[in-house]
């Protein structure tokens, strides 16, 4: 496991390097691809029954934050590939291993229900437009949530349950649009895709909400939702750890308009770096305390709580929107060299705002984690 991380920060460098050749792309280029899937930072938690790391929650979560130091875009495509890897765990074999079997496998795509499915012979025909398609270009597979619906249009149930699937697809099956033009992340490659009457064979496909795991182990224990908020997490602590360097980088060196002082020599830069440091720094020990809980738990065998579920998302939260916050006066005391688009500074800025827009991670998931807290019912099929 620990070879995920020591790839990944031995990769880094070059992808700092590669930064603003990824972010003028707007995708991750070919080479970028092919360094991350020798690595096989794409296929974090795939079975080691399918030739997959199968790494445990503290392993992957660290991985993706090592990637995002270096390169927000990069590391949210390992983001979005490594904890949709899970579902590996909740698909029957056949469609595991023609999905996942392969040592190139990589899969995204977005889990709300934005396409419909229809009942045909054999499977569902599925029609639909995505956002948010972060790293599909590169996917080997590409899902989308979808509404089971009748041939009027309206929202069924199968008899066995089956009413929100989100579906695998082929990648003939799918059209990418060019809608990615963003203010950060914009080396994800995040843009629009589309699927016309799409046949997705008989259970190629995981109903996220009610899933029961087909594999035995702690990590199909895990709520998908809660891992993905706790990846977008990593994603925004990675990005101020990375920060934070190079905010020290410049401060050795930088003298404010009028000073005869550095920023390292001005108690308002030595404020800066230590408040954001402490950021980064309690985020992850919070991050990592209530995934060590939880890997207690469930490598124990038994299920989570919905305590253990909400603490997940609470920590992410919290880690998403402080650490956005810290960046953005990370990059106000940089003053002006940091509003450069050449400056790495700044991206991290950027980047960071956009991560903890994600509903996943959103401010409003307090209200959710607050109304638990408090004792109050509520509707835990999204936690």
């Amino acid at each position: 496991m620990t070879d995920l991380l020591a790839d990944a920060r031995s990769l880094g460098p070059s992808l700092a390097e590669r930064s603003e050749v990824i972010e003028a792309a707007r995708d991750l280029p070919d080479d970028v691809v092919a360094d991350l899937r020798d690595a096989d930072l794409f296929r974090l938690f795939v079975p080691a029954s399918l030739g997959g790391p199968e790494a445990d929650v503290l392993t992957g979560i660290d991985t993706i934050a090592e990637v995002s130091r270096h390169d927000g875009g990069a590391g949210w495509s390992v983001m979005i590939a490594g904890t949709s890897s899970l579902m590996a765990g909740f698909l029957e074999h056949e469609h595991a291993q023609t999905i996942y079997g392969s040592p190139d496998s990589c899969t995204g795509g977005f889990a709300a229900p934005m396409g419909t499915a229809r009942i045909v012979d054999g499977g569902l025909s599925v029609s639909g437009t995505w956002a948010w398609g972060s790293g599909t270009r590169h996917c080997t597979w590409i899902g989308g949530g979808t509404r089971l619906v009748d041939d009027a249009g309206q929202p069924i149930r199968r008899d066995d349950g089956l009413y929100a699937p989100f579906t695998f697809f082929h990648l003939d099956d799918v059209e990418f649009l060019d809608t990615w033009h963003v203010t950060g992340l914009s080396g994800s490659g995040s843009g629009d895709y589309t699927v016309t009457d799409a046949f997705v064979p008989e259970g190629r496909w995981v109903q996220i909400m009610t899933a029961e795991p087909t594999l035995d182990g702690p990590l199909w224990r895990f709520p998908f939702y809660g891992m993905l908020a706790c990846g977008i997490a990593a994603v925004a602590i990675g990005l101020l750890d990375g920060a934070v360097s190079r905010f020290g980088e410049l401060a050795s060196t930088k003298k404010p308009m009028g000073s005869g002082r550095t920023l390292a020599e001005r108690a308002s830069g030595q404020a800066a770096v230590s408040n954001a440091e402490a950021t980064a720094r309690s985020t992850r020990a919070f991050l990592h305390d209530v995934l060590g809980n939880a890997w207690e738990t469930a490598s124990g065998g038994n299920p989570l709580t919905v305590e253990h579920r909400r603490s997940l998302r609470l920590a992410a939260c919290d880690a998403s929107q402080r650490c956005a916050d810290a960046l953005i006066l990370l990059g106000r005391e940089a003053g002006g060299e940091a509003v450069y688009l050449r400056e790495p500074l700044q991206r991290a800025v950027r980047d960071g705002q956009v991560a903890a827009t994600h509903a996943m991670v959103a401010p409003r998931i307090h209200e959710l984690t607050g109304r638990l807290a408090l004792g109050l019912d509520t509707d835990v099929t999204l936690l």
